[in-house]
């Protein structure tokens, strides 16, 4: 746990009481702080009581008196759509309003660092896409080649709950745009933006709202070290904000897109192989193709990422190279789960918007597509761009028929996971792969998108039993 600094003896009031807000009242009680917790879900609140953390509900008049901070957990919208009303009523109190990111950044440092060789790092990954398997894929490559690392934020354990940092250590963050939008302090060694694309353009009030919020990692923080994927207008734009120069090697750009060039420090991919240029010369590369845990291009951005937040650090190119040929994936995330009389079944729930169903599309050949459910905001008609790929589109979530009407593809509405995996397994062909990439939220059918690739996945299971 890292105890929470700079708040002993005073009240902060602590809103969603889910696995970081609960993770938050912990730490802020360990700093001698007096949490105030609220959840609007009785069973939240009961958990909390159990616990022994006092729940005020902070809805009433005057909740706000004497309350230090409030502490918002990320679901909880601060701004738009609009303000949740107890955020609201916080600011109109003038009670300054953070979340458990923000508290983290300000109490991970501790006096015993001075004693330390090296100090602990900070890597925080940020982006649409691929920010869980680029953060995860950092801390794998970490792991394999001896150095102490923690995997949290919006993977792995909640932020506060991490053990403290040790000589030499390393704490790997992903960090969503909730999260990074309302921390009030944000300051990683080393910070990695990934890649944009539109989505959760309600929660920020449109596309700029989005990036600017994306954008705070590298803006308030200034990190040591910013790697930026420049296939993006935001992103190239990003990079050229924070370079001095051409020849600054603070700012590490990476494509899957082209060559880079140039004096200054670049990785990219092209036809299956990294290269790492600096000054003007080849640093390292790494085939990628034969690596089975991170198939097609979108996962070669996301190891031209890890590599460059890992050389940051000081790792070797061969010591990277080896750790991602041990890299076993993220469940749910291009996740082979079987392969069976020559077809392959594929694990792409994730992929929940077009941007990232696409990438997942133009990673395999001869595609037998599970897809639909709760559409987002702009559409399905980018994903025709990929139909090459596509033999066929088995459709499922409520409105599977009006989804399967804007397909450029053969489709077959099945409604279901089970009826769709059933009759892709029935048609499949050896050199075909089953995929699930749905573009599109799980809701209509299920709690999230990790129930809805275990459903894909015991599906799967029992059809290759009978």
């Amino acid at each position: 746990m890292i105890p929470v600094k700079g708040f002993s003896g005073q009240k902060v009031a602590v809103l969603g009481l889910g696995r970081s807000g609960l993770a938050t009242a912990r730490a802020l009680r360990a700093g001698k702080a007096e949490p105030v917790c609220w959840d609007d879900n009785p069973a939240a609140r009961e958990q909390a009581e159990a616990e022994g953390f006092t729940c005020t509900d902070l809805h009433r008049h005057g909740a706000f008196d004497e309350i230090a901070s409030l502490i918002v957990s990320p679901g909880i919208p601060h701004l738009y759509p609009e303000p949740n009303r107890v955020v609201a009523a916080a600011l109109e109190a003038g009670v300054p309003v953070d979340n458990d990111i923000g508290l983290f950044f300000r109490s991970f440092a501790g006096p015993e660092w001075n004693n330390y060789d090296t100090p602990p790092r900070v890597i925080a990954v940020t982006g649409s896409n691929g920010k869980s398997t680029t953060a995860a894929l950092i801390h794998h490559i970490l792991t394999e080649a001896g150095r102490e690392a923690q995997l949290a934020g919006n993977i792995g354990r909640g932020v506060l709950d991490i053990d403290p940092g040790g000589d030499g250590s390393v704490v790997v963050l992903e960090l969503s745009s909730y999260q990074t939008d309302l921390a009030r302090a944000l300051t990683p060694d080393v910070a990695v933006f990934t890649n944009l694309s539109p989505d959760h353009l309600d929660r920020h009030g449109g596309m700029g709202g989005y990036f600017a919020a994306k954008r705070r990692l590298f803006a308030e923080g200034g990190p040591d070290r910013a790697v930026i994927g420049v296939d993006e207008n935001e992103g190239a734009f990003l990079a050229g904000q924070l370079a001095e120069g051409p020849t600054d090697d603070r700012v590490i750009r990476v494509s899957v897109a082209r060559k880079l060039t140039g004096p200054g420090w670049q990785v990219f991919a092209r036809k299956g192989f990294l290269s790492e240029y600096r000054k003007g010369r080849q640093a390292g590369s790494i085939d990628l193709r034969q690596i089975k845990g991170l198939p097609g291009a979108h996962n070669h951005q996301n190891a031209c990422a890890a590599y460059a937040a890992c050389r940051a650090l000081g790792l070797a190119p061969r010591v990277i190279e080896d750790a991602l040929h041990s890299y076993p994936g993220l469940p749910h995330r291009s996740q082979i789960i079987a392969e069976a009389d020559g077809v392959t079944y594929v694990n792409d729930s994730k992929a929940t918007n077009v941007d990232s169903a696409l990438k997942a599309l133009n990673a395999f050949k001869k595609i037998r597509w599970i897809c639909g459910g709760l559409e987002k905001e702009g559409g399905i008609g980018a994903l025709n761009g990929a139909a090459d790929q596509v033999l066929k589109a088995y459709v499922i979530g409520r409105e599977a028929a009006n989804f399967a009407l804007r397909l450029e593809v053969e489709t077959h509405v099945c409604t279901t996971m089970a009826e769709a995996v059933a009759q892709a397994m029935a048609d499949a062909q050896p050199g075909e792969t089953v995929l699930l990439a749905p573009a599109a939220a799980s809701f209509d059918q299920y709690d999230n998108f990790e129930q809805r690739g275990e459903d894909f996945a015991e599906q799967v299971r029992r059809g290759l039993s009978d």
